[in-house]
């Protein structure tokens, strides 16, 4: 990618905030997710980072989180697969010690032209990426969470008002934003916060994988800012909701960092 995208926080200075804490990220081999394991790591976490097939991403954020101090668990696979979402929460609990906090992260997203271009299997799999595994992996991480957990999910400004090109992914999106409303409501008598972070455009390796050249050349310039994010800046909205000490009363929030834009309602 040219230019490479900051996700390695690197001027990121943590203070603890998760001392002690054991967290699985979803989709946490690059980008948004890169940087958030490794925001968590410089505030004390042990991570463990839940993958597609992108060894060489993954190793290299295994580095970034062991030079910080703290221990990394790399768990490839698809989870779009059903069993294998309920197999990475055992694996990081086993790993881990425990299981503190999650962040679902995974997305796949492929433009189109219109409806008819989307076909049945495109939209089956987007939804088993961008929502099924959100709602299959904290399934089973609940069974490992106590009073004091977190849950942070990977929502979008496309879910916040839908993407013409990126149907299937907008309504992914929506869906997602729901379901954490929900499950905010569900789970507050237990104790475990849920929310969500739903970015703007943010240049991580999914842009040019799934953009034409001349929506990558021009990708961010909408908003007011003028530019897309880096994830090294959105990652610390994921730090904010994962600690109990800047967010204890934080739960069902839709936090939407978007360059300047504002939206009604």
């Amino acid at each position: 990618m040219s230019p490479q995208p900051r996700d390695e926080m690197r001027d990121y200075a943590g203070r603890g905030l998760l001392d002690g804490k054991k967290a699985l990220v979803t989709g946490g081999d690059s980008g948004i997710g890169r940087a958030v394991a490794v925001a968590f790591a410089k505030e004390g976490a042990d991570v463990a980072i839940a993958y597609l097939s992108e060894h060489e991403d993954a190793a290299h954020t295994s580095s970034l989180i062991e030079a910080a101090g703290r221990r990394c668990v790399l768990l490839p696979g698809d989870l779009g697969d059903r069993a294998h979402c309920a197999s990475v929460v055992e694996q990081a609990v086993s790993e881990l010690g425990g299981l503190d906090v999650l962040v679902n992260n995974v997305a796949y997203q492929e433009p189109v032209d219109g409806l008819e271009e989307l076909s049945d299997e495109q939209w089956e799999h987007t939804f088993a990426v961008n929502i099924h595994s959100y709602f299959r992996v904290t399934k089973a991480a609940l069974a490992h969470m106590g009073k004091g957990g977190a849950i942070v999910n990977t929502s979008s400004i496309n879910g916040l008002r839908g993407n013409k090109t990126l149907i299937d992914y907008s309504a992914t999106k929506g869906a997602i934003n729901a379901f954490t409303y929900a499950m905010a409501q569900n789970l507050v008598d237990r104790g475990i916060r849920i929310n969500a972070v739903a970015p703007g455009p943010v240049w991580t390796p999914l842009i040019p994988a799934t953009f034409p050249e001349e929506k990558v050349e021009s990708f961010g310039e909408q908003v007011p800012m003028g530019r897309a994010a880096d994830p090294d800046e959105i990652a610390p909205s994921y730090v904010f909701f994962a600690s109990n000490r800047l967010s204890s009363y934080y739960t069902g929030e839709v936090l939407a960092p978007i360059g300047g834009e504002t939206l009604p309602g």
